[in-house]
């Protein structure tokens, strides 16, 4: 009631009278709500000074230590068409046991004898290479016999030189000779005719005199002309020496670029058996990959490609392979704001899916079901998903982790970080502050 009106009925009338108001107002009521109140505030008080253990969780997924252990896929290299089944889905395989047998859907090899051909082709081009080889043997053959008669022609050339150099050197003394003798008979002629004037000498001794001057006169004449075809018959075996150069020059030069042209048509013979070796090696290789073989032991997951028949790319995804030989790991996520609390070598506790667990993450005394593994790599780069990827193995001082875990089952971690008391871990999430920084004892020794 509000007491609003002015006729107050608890001053006329008296609720003591009344059982139900002893029923209600009873003073011990009271007593009791305020003991719980004061034992709930001292509970609570001593609770919040209690201690509590910072963690960082993550939620990830089971996979192997390496990734030569993971689940695989195996392609062809190569397009084609598949012939034949060797396996079914779960049966386990050893390396290099036959998965499946494919067969060529390209024209261009399709050609059941187009290894052998090719090697006929390898052994066409090896002879002509080989007619190119003999061919320059004997065009270089040539070449030095063109020397060898070059070198004879020189020398005859120069012999000749020589002989005509003698020839003109004896006709020049010839010559001189001769004009001492025509000088000779001149002076006898002028003297006869000077004594012939005085009447000393007979007509007939001069007309002799004058006949032998003029002898003496042709014979020089002759003599210098004798002389001048010397020179000349020099002059052309000098020229002779050049024109015998000029002609094996040209001869030797022709010898040489058939010789190159040979040995280009060798090289080029040589280059297209090494392509045809290639490839020859290469339809050999490709003959072995119509039969696709498991890289390694394991059991066959998921069938990708099924039926007879059906083609495919190459780089196509046929089947899925899981290996036999592996070791467990858990791939976990943590925010960014808790990676400087993460190290190599720290413990992290692990709850698998499937495995039921009683879990408190700042009781780790008290949990059930869960596993301890240690950090062993942590991820340097931002995932995807906006976190970072942290990788656990498993850690043999401790529990084994049960062996019917299956690669790709989900797994929630939480490592455990320092001592806190409750009070502050409240005003910690309450603020948004991360966890105090942590440094294992290890690290803290080093430093």
């Amino acid at each position: 009631m509000l007491n609003i009106s002015h006729n107050q009925l608890n001053k006329k009338i008296k609720l003591e009278s009344y059982s139900a108001f002893s029923r209600v107002f009873r003073p011990s009521h009271f007593n009791i709500f305020n003991k719980f109140l004061v034992a709930f505030a001292i509970v609570g008080l001593v609770i919040l000074f209690l201690p509590w253990t910072q963690n960082v969780t993550g939620n990830g997924y089971v996979t192997t230590l390496t990734p030569s252990q993971r689940p695989q896929t195996i392609q062809s290299p190569i397009p084609g068409k598949i012939e034949n089944w060797f396996v079914k889905e779960g049966d386990f395989v050893k390396k290099g046991d036959t998965i499946l047998r494919i067969s060529e859907v390209k024209t261009e090899y399709q050609d059941p004898k187009l290894i052998e051909r090719t090697e006929q082709q390898v052994e066409a081009k090896n002879s002509s290479a080989i007619s190119y080889e003999e061919k320059i043997l004997s065009l270089d053959n040539q070449a030095a016999a063109l020397i060898r008669e070059r070198n004879l022609k020189l020398e005859q050339a120069k012999n000749k030189i020589e002989q005509v150099r003698f020839k003109a050197v004896s006709d020049s003394t010839n010559l001189i000779a001769v004009r001492k003798n025509y000088t000779i008979a001149e002076v006898q002629y002028n003297r006869s005719a000077q004594l012939e004037k005085e009447g000393l000498k007979a007509k007939a001794d001069v007309e002799q005199k004058l006949l032998k001057w003029q002898e003496m006169q042709a014979k020089q004449i002759a003599q210098e002309n004798k002389l001048l075809v010397s020179k000349n018959q020099l002059i052309n075996a000098k020229v002779d020496i050049n024109r015998i150069k000029a002609s094996y020059a040209d001869k030797i030069a022709k010898s040489r670029s058939n010789r190159a042209t040979a040995a280009s048509a060798k090289f080029e013979a040589l280059a297209q058996v090494a392509k045809l070796e290639n490839q020859s090696s290469n339809y050999q290789l490709r003959k072995e990959m119509y039969y696709i073989t498991a890289p390694q032991s394991g059991h066959i997951n998921h069938v990708l490609r099924s039926g007879i028949g059906e083609t495919f790319k190459e780089g196509e995804k046929l089947v899925g392979i899981m290996p036999s030989d592996y070791q467990l790991a858990v791939e976990t996520y943590v925010d960014p704001i808790d990676l400087p609390l993460i190290h190599k070598g720290e413990k992290v506790s692990i709850q698998f899916d499937g495995w039921p667990a009683i879990f408190f993450s700042g009781w780790p005394n008290t949990s059930h079901g869960t596993y301890v593994g240690k950090v062993v790599a942590i991820e340097n780069v931002i995932s995807e998903n906006g976190k970072f990827r942290i990788l656990i193995a498993p850690d043999s001082i401790y529990n084994v982790w049960p062996k019917n875990i299956r690669v790709g089952s989900g797994a929630y971690t939480i490592a455990l970080l320092e001592d806190v008391p409750i009070w502050y871990e409240l005003w910690r999430q309450l603020n948004g502050f991360p966890p105090n920084y942590y440094t294992p004892i290890k690290d803290a020794v080093k430093k």
